[in-house]
């Protein structure tokens, strides 16, 4: 340890330095099979300039280049303590000292309204089925090729929806959390935009938020298309420029290029497995899949139209067959050469959502050690990550800037 002391303080003598230092640093803290893939991370071109930017601190300039890195992104609000896309789940996350603030799923009502949910099927996370005068509402859909049977948004006014109360979505899971079933409201976006104006008054800056639009391309054929629906709302609310602070997300690339020519938000396409394909390249009946978007010609393309990425962590660093971390791919590496920031998706203290290297016991519903596993997310270079448990993940942050 005092030979890591030692390192720390030639840092400004050299960023090299500085690299080793913090390689060796957290070395000790998760062990040969997780460090080999951190070390590699670290060596490879492109990431460490990403680890420099993480010493400091801050990107620079002005917009989301100003956040710290890594940036704490909380995953529909405090989501592990709370339920989510709930006005009580964003104030936690806030409270919690998040730097991001996921406050919208946005769905759209029968009315045309946008609300958040993490899904339009809402029998999961209301109170909805306790309503007899809804019971006939009770339906299947297919959506981006998947069949669900439940209640749906598009086929509520808001003011029927209003008259719902939100629930914990994994109470098995979650057990604390149904504590607070019942507690609010499903937030229209709008809300959320003035939640956020009155938070960032108070506090004497501004509050971010991470905005996704669910199911563009399904919404759009039922005539509820999202893009300008959202747009007329941030402009509204003065939030649509450049450095305006609200990250606008999706699965689908071609909601974010058409949000590219509505408003001027920083701009993030979300990434799921390798094999899949974007539902909207279904639609289109274009072949490509997140592995081709991946390489450096398609992130080269996404640049075109977009600031960031949001892939899921296995794309940054896979599993084997036992659920083991192994080497990290060069995503980090590929997406900085393409101007690209990162914010993977997302990490959760759970043994059951954790990677095999770090759950303890057995469990699964427990906390494994998601220290450890931010500590080797972190060490890939990534620019921020989405976290259920924002205070563990600002906990993990501290522990990884400070060495």
């Amino acid at each position: 340890m005092g030979n890591e002391k030692s390192q720390k303080s030639q840092k400004a003598q050299g960023a090299q330095e500085a690299r080793t230092e913090g390689a060796l640093g957290r070395r000790s803290l998760l062990g040969a099979a997780v460090l080999s893939a951190g070390a590699a991370a670290l060596a490879a071109p492109g990431v460490a300039a990403a680890a420099d930017r993480d010493s400091g601190g801050n990107h620079s300039g002005r917009g989301y280049k100003s956040l710290p890195v890594p940036t704490i992104v909380a995953h529909r609000g405090a989501s592990g303590y709370r339920p989510e896309h709930t006005l009580g789940s964003y104030q936690l996350a806030l409270d919690m000292g998040a730097h991001v603030i996921e406050a919208g799923d946005i769905v759209p009502t029968k009315d045309g309204h946008l609300v958040c949910r993490h899904e339009p099927e809402i029998g999961g996370t209301t109170d909805v089925s306790a309503h007899p005068e809804f019971a006939g509402r009770k339906t299947t859909k297919v959506i981006d090729g998947v069949s669900t049977t439940g209640w749906f948004t598009e086929d509520f006014t808001l003011a029927e929806l209003k008259t719902l109360r939100a629930k914990e979505r994994i109470p098995g899971t979650r057990q604390h959390n149904t504590l607070y079933d019942g507690r609010w409201e499903i937030p229209t976006f709008e809300e959320v935009l003035k939640w956020r104006a009155a938070q960032s008054k108070k506090r004497g800056r501004e509050v971010w938020i991470h905005v996704e639009t669910k199911h563009p391309t399904y919404f759009r054929k039922l005539g509820l298309g999202l893009e300008e629906r959202l747009a007329k709302l941030l402009r509204a609310y003065r939030l649509d420029k450049k450095n305006s602070p609200a990250f606008l997300q999706s699965f689908e690339p071609t909601s974010i290029q058409r949000l590219n020519k509505l408003v001027g938000n920083p701009l993030v396409v979300l990434l799921s497995t390798a094999n899949s394909r974007p539902a909207d390249f279904v639609d289109i009946g274009d072949p490509r899949t997140v592995a081709d978007l991946i390489t450096p010609k398609g992130l080269g393309e996404i640049a075109t139209y977009a600031q960031g990425i949001g892939p899921t962590l296995d794309l940054i660093i896979p599993k084997d067959a036992a659920g083991r971390l192994k080497e990290p791919t060069t995503l980090v590496r590929d997406a900085h050469r393409a101007g690209l920031i990162l914010h993977p998706y997302t990490m959760r203290n759970e043994n059951t959502f954790l990677p095999a290297d770090f759950k303890k016991g057995t469990d699964p519903n427990a906390y494994g050690d998601a220290f450890g596993a931010f500590q080797a997310y972190f060490a890939t270079g990534i620019d921020g990550i989405f976290s259920d448990n924002c205070d563990t993940a600002l906990l993990a942050r501290e522990d990884f800037v400070n060495g």
